[in-house]
Protein backbone atom coordinates (compact mmCIF):
# COMPACT_ATOMS: atom_id res chain seq x y z
CA UNK A 1 0.00 0.00 0.00
CA UNK A 2 3.18 2.32 0.68
CA UNK A 3 6.11 2.91 -2.01
CA UNK A 4 9.33 4.12 -0.08
CA UNK A 5 12.46 5.14 -0.75
CA UNK A 6 15.30 6.30 0.97
CA UNK A 7 17.57 9.72 0.39
CA UNK A 8 19.61 12.25 2.90
CA UNK A 9 18.50 12.63 5.90
CA UNK A 10 19.01 16.18 6.39
CA UNK A 11 16.85 17.07 3.67
CA UNK A 12 12.78 17.04 4.54
CA UNK A 13 10.95 13.75 2.74
CA UNK A 14 8.21 13.74 -0.01
CA UNK A 15 5.08 12.17 0.49
CA UNK A 16 3.73 11.93 -3.22
CA UNK A 17 0.03 11.11 -4.68
CA UNK A 18 -0.68 9.95 -7.15
CA UNK A 19 -3.89 10.96 -9.93
CA UNK A 20 -6.81 9.07 -11.16
CA UNK A 21 -5.96 5.23 -11.95
CA UNK A 22 -2.42 5.64 -10.84
CA UNK A 23 -0.78 4.10 -7.74
CA UNK A 24 2.27 4.86 -5.55
CA UNK A 25 4.45 3.60 -7.93
CA UNK A 26 3.94 6.26 -10.55
CA UNK A 27 6.90 8.69 -8.82
CA UNK A 28 9.53 6.08 -10.04
CA UNK A 29 10.77 7.94 -12.70
CA UNK A 30 11.15 11.20 -10.63
CA UNK A 31 12.72 9.37 -7.33
CA UNK A 32 16.25 9.15 -8.87
CA UNK A 33 15.92 13.36 -9.98
CA UNK A 34 14.62 14.67 -6.56
CA UNK A 35 17.27 13.25 -4.02
CA UNK A 36 15.28 13.05 -1.29
CA UNK A 37 13.82 10.39 0.91
CA UNK A 38 10.03 10.02 0.48
CA UNK A 39 6.92 7.63 0.12
CA UNK A 40 4.22 7.34 -2.11
CA UNK A 41 1.03 5.31 -0.63
CA UNK A 42 -1.90 4.21 -2.50
CA UNK A 43 -4.68 6.24 -2.22
CA UNK A 44 -8.26 4.38 -1.47
CA UNK A 45 -9.44 2.36 -4.94
CA UNK A 46 -6.02 2.06 -6.36
CA UNK A 47 -3.41 0.15 -5.52
CA UNK A 48 -3.21 -2.74 -3.02
CA UNK A 49 -5.56 -0.19 -1.15
CA UNK A 50 -8.09 -2.73 0.33
CA UNK A 51 -11.29 0.27 0.16
CA UNK A 52 -14.17 -0.85 -2.35
CA UNK A 53 -16.75 0.95 -1.33
CA UNK A 54 -17.42 4.52 -1.86
CA UNK A 55 -18.00 5.53 2.39
CA UNK A 56 -14.15 4.10 2.31
CA UNK A 57 -13.13 6.45 -0.57
CA UNK A 58 -14.26 9.57 0.85
CA UNK A 59 -12.08 12.27 1.55
CA UNK A 60 -11.86 12.43 5.33
CA UNK A 61 -10.60 8.51 5.24
CA UNK A 62 -8.16 9.27 2.56
CA UNK A 63 -7.04 12.39 4.49
CA UNK A 64 -7.25 10.18 7.85
CA UNK A 65 -5.27 7.51 6.52
CA UNK A 66 -2.02 9.85 5.69
CA UNK A 67 -2.01 11.36 8.93
CA UNK A 68 0.78 8.92 9.99
CA UNK A 69 3.00 10.09 6.43
CA UNK A 70 2.98 13.45 8.53
CA UNK A 71 4.90 12.91 11.11
CA UNK A 72 8.02 14.25 9.18
CA UNK A 73 6.36 17.22 8.30
CA UNK A 74 6.96 16.08 4.46
CA UNK A 75 6.93 17.82 1.26
CA UNK A 76 3.41 16.94 0.28
CA UNK A 77 3.78 16.41 -4.12
CA UNK A 78 -0.09 15.79 -5.43
CA UNK A 79 -1.38 15.39 -8.92
CA UNK A 80 -4.83 15.90 -10.36
CA UNK A 81 -6.73 13.82 -7.81
CA UNK A 82 -3.72 13.45 -5.43
CA UNK A 83 -4.02 17.32 -5.52
CA UNK A 84 -7.22 17.87 -4.28
CA UNK A 85 -6.24 15.38 -1.23
CA UNK A 86 -2.67 17.14 -0.95
CA UNK A 87 -4.53 20.60 -0.19
CA UNK A 88 -6.89 19.34 2.38
CA UNK A 89 -4.33 17.96 4.11
CA UNK A 90 -2.81 21.63 3.85
CA UNK A 91 -5.72 22.98 4.87
CA UNK A 92 -6.34 20.99 7.71
CA UNK A 93 -3.39 20.45 8.80
CA UNK A 94 -0.94 23.37 8.49
CA UNK A 95 1.91 22.71 10.97
CA UNK A 96 2.32 19.34 9.00
CA UNK A 97 2.98 20.39 5.23
CA UNK A 98 6.88 21.56 4.92
CA UNK A 99 5.40 22.54 1.28
CA UNK A 100 2.64 21.84 -1.16
CA UNK A 101 3.54 21.33 -4.52
CA UNK A 102 0.26 20.49 -6.74
CA UNK A 103 0.17 19.13 -10.46
CA UNK A 104 -2.85 19.77 -12.44
CA UNK A 105 -4.96 20.20 -9.45
CA UNK A 106 -8.00 22.15 -8.40
CA UNK A 107 -9.63 22.53 -5.30
CA UNK A 108 -13.23 21.22 -6.16
CA UNK A 109 -16.45 23.18 -7.63
CA UNK A 110 -17.32 25.99 -6.14
CA UNK A 111 -20.83 26.63 -8.23
CA UNK A 112 -23.14 24.18 -7.43
CA UNK A 113 -24.88 22.98 -10.62
CA UNK A 114 -21.57 22.84 -11.98
CA UNK A 115 -20.63 20.59 -9.37
CA UNK A 116 -24.13 18.34 -9.39
CA UNK A 117 -22.93 18.35 -13.32
CA UNK A 118 -19.42 17.37 -12.31
CA UNK A 119 -21.06 14.03 -9.93
CA UNK A 120 -23.32 13.23 -12.45
CA UNK A 121 -20.39 12.47 -14.88
CA UNK A 122 -18.59 10.57 -12.36
CA UNK A 123 -21.01 8.41 -11.55
CA UNK A 124 -21.59 7.53 -15.03
CA UNK A 125 -17.87 7.07 -15.34
CA UNK A 126 -18.25 4.50 -11.77
CA UNK A 127 -20.83 3.04 -13.95
CA UNK A 128 -18.73 2.53 -17.20
CA UNK A 129 -15.79 0.99 -15.14
CA UNK A 130 -18.23 -1.50 -13.54
CA UNK A 131 -20.02 -2.71 -17.28
CA UNK A 132 -16.88 -2.48 -19.59
CA UNK A 133 -14.20 -3.94 -16.82
CA UNK A 134 -10.83 -1.94 -16.52
CA UNK A 135 -8.74 -3.12 -19.26
CA UNK A 136 -11.39 -1.44 -21.76
CA UNK A 137 -11.95 1.62 -19.44
CA UNK A 138 -8.23 2.80 -19.52
CA UNK A 139 -7.84 1.47 -22.63
CA UNK A 140 -10.50 4.67 -23.87
CA UNK A 141 -9.24 6.52 -20.69
CA UNK A 142 -5.80 6.95 -21.96
CA UNK A 143 -7.51 8.42 -25.56
CA UNK A 144 -9.15 11.52 -23.71
CA UNK A 145 -7.76 14.72 -24.63
CA UNK A 146 -6.47 15.46 -20.83
CA UNK A 147 -4.75 12.08 -20.89
CA UNK A 148 -3.51 11.37 -23.94
CA UNK A 149 -0.67 13.75 -23.84
CA UNK A 150 1.17 10.70 -21.11
CA UNK A 151 1.74 9.44 -24.14
CA UNK A 152 4.84 11.36 -23.93
CA UNK A 153 6.28 9.66 -20.72
CA UNK A 154 9.20 8.00 -21.32
CA UNK A 155 9.97 4.14 -21.50
CA UNK A 156 9.96 2.17 -19.72
CA UNK A 157 7.75 4.15 -17.26
CA UNK A 158 5.00 4.51 -19.29
CA UNK A 159 4.41 0.91 -20.49
CA UNK A 160 4.86 -0.37 -16.73
CA UNK A 161 2.18 2.44 -15.73
CA UNK A 162 -0.13 1.21 -18.49
CA UNK A 163 0.33 -2.27 -16.91
CA UNK A 164 -0.55 -1.60 -13.54
CA UNK A 165 -3.76 0.16 -14.66
CA UNK A 166 -5.10 -2.67 -16.41
CA UNK A 167 -4.45 -4.70 -13.11
CA UNK A 168 -6.82 -2.12 -10.95
CA UNK A 169 -10.27 -3.36 -9.64
CA UNK A 170 -13.38 -1.79 -11.12
CA UNK A 171 -15.05 -1.95 -7.54
CA UNK A 172 -12.11 0.14 -6.50
CA UNK A 173 -11.82 2.50 -9.68
CA UNK A 174 -15.75 2.96 -9.04
CA UNK A 175 -16.09 3.96 -5.51
CA UNK A 176 -13.14 6.32 -5.91
CA UNK A 177 -15.02 8.17 -8.52
CA UNK A 178 -18.20 8.04 -5.99
CA UNK A 179 -16.32 8.90 -2.85
CA UNK A 180 -13.48 11.58 -3.45
CA UNK A 181 -14.62 12.20 -6.78
CA UNK A 182 -14.50 16.29 -7.71
CA UNK A 183 -18.33 16.24 -8.25
CA UNK A 184 -18.71 14.88 -4.42
CA UNK A 185 -15.68 16.66 -2.76
CA UNK A 186 -16.48 19.68 -0.65
CA UNK A 187 -14.77 22.83 -2.69
CA UNK A 188 -11.77 24.60 -1.05
CA UNK A 189 -11.85 27.76 -2.64
CA UNK A 190 -12.71 29.82 0.02
CA UNK A 191 -9.89 28.22 2.56
CA UNK A 192 -6.91 28.88 0.19
CA UNK A 193 -5.98 31.90 1.79
CA UNK A 194 -5.10 29.98 5.06
CA UNK A 195 -2.99 28.01 3.51
CA UNK A 196 0.25 28.68 5.11
CA UNK A 197 2.93 26.24 3.54
CA UNK A 198 4.77 27.62 1.51
CA UNK A 199 2.74 26.21 -2.45
CA UNK A 200 4.09 25.65 -5.50
CA UNK A 201 1.64 24.95 -8.34
CA UNK A 202 2.88 23.32 -11.44
CA UNK A 203 0.91 22.68 -15.08
CA UNK A 204 1.94 21.97 -18.26
CA UNK A 205 1.50 24.66 -20.66
CA UNK A 206 -0.29 22.30 -23.11
CA UNK A 207 -3.10 21.73 -20.36
CA UNK A 208 -4.84 25.01 -20.76
CA UNK A 209 -8.28 24.11 -18.17
CA UNK A 210 -5.60 23.64 -15.11
CA UNK A 211 -3.22 26.75 -15.98
CA UNK A 212 -6.03 29.10 -15.95
CA UNK A 213 -7.10 26.87 -12.32
CA UNK A 214 -3.56 27.36 -11.37
CA UNK A 215 -3.42 31.12 -12.08
CA UNK A 216 -6.97 31.77 -9.91
CA UNK A 217 -5.24 29.46 -7.11
CA UNK A 218 -2.31 31.63 -7.07
CA UNK A 219 -4.57 34.38 -6.64
CA UNK A 220 -5.78 32.83 -3.26
CA UNK A 221 -3.07 31.33 -1.43
CA UNK A 222 -0.47 33.67 -0.12
CA UNK A 223 2.97 33.79 -1.68
CA UNK A 224 2.37 30.87 -4.36
CA UNK A 225 4.58 30.42 -7.20
CA UNK A 226 3.98 29.29 -10.45
CA UNK A 227 5.35 26.60 -12.84
CA UNK A 228 4.62 26.11 -16.36
CA UNK A 229 6.56 23.00 -17.91
CA UNK A 230 6.64 23.74 -21.78
CA UNK A 231 5.79 20.57 -23.91
CA UNK A 232 3.69 19.25 -21.61
CA UNK A 233 0.14 18.64 -20.55
CA UNK A 234 -2.29 17.74 -17.91
CA UNK A 235 0.55 15.02 -16.24
CA UNK A 236 3.40 17.23 -16.09
CA UNK A 237 5.25 16.21 -13.75
CA UNK A 238 5.74 12.98 -14.92
CA UNK A 239 5.76 14.34 -19.13
CA UNK A 240 8.52 16.72 -18.45
CA UNK A 241 10.15 14.87 -15.35
CA UNK A 242 13.83 16.47 -15.68
CA UNK A 243 12.14 20.20 -15.89
CA UNK A 244 9.41 19.64 -13.18
CA UNK A 245 12.18 18.25 -11.15
CA UNK A 246 14.97 21.10 -11.67
CA UNK A 247 11.62 23.93 -10.91
CA UNK A 248 10.47 21.89 -8.03
CA UNK A 249 14.43 21.89 -6.65
CA UNK A 250 14.95 25.23 -7.37
CA UNK A 251 11.63 26.31 -5.56
CA UNK A 252 13.16 24.55 -2.38
CA UNK A 253 16.04 26.18 -2.01
CA UNK A 254 14.35 29.51 -2.26
CA UNK A 255 12.19 28.00 0.74
CA UNK A 256 15.27 27.04 2.58
CA UNK A 257 14.10 23.18 2.59
CA UNK A 258 16.77 22.00 0.24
Amino acid sequence: MRHSWTGPAARAPLLALHGFTGDGRDIDPLVPLLGRAGQAPDLPGHGDHPAREPAACAMPVAVADLLPCLASAPIVLGYSMGGRVALHLACHHPGRVAALVLVGAQPGIADDAARAARQAADEALAARILEEGVPAFTAWWAQQPLIATQRRIAEPWRSRMAGRKRSLRPEGLAASLRGMGTGVMDPLWDRLGAITAPTLLVTGAEDEKYDRIAAQMAAAIPGAERLVLPGAGHCAHLEAPRAFAGGLTRFLTRQGLD
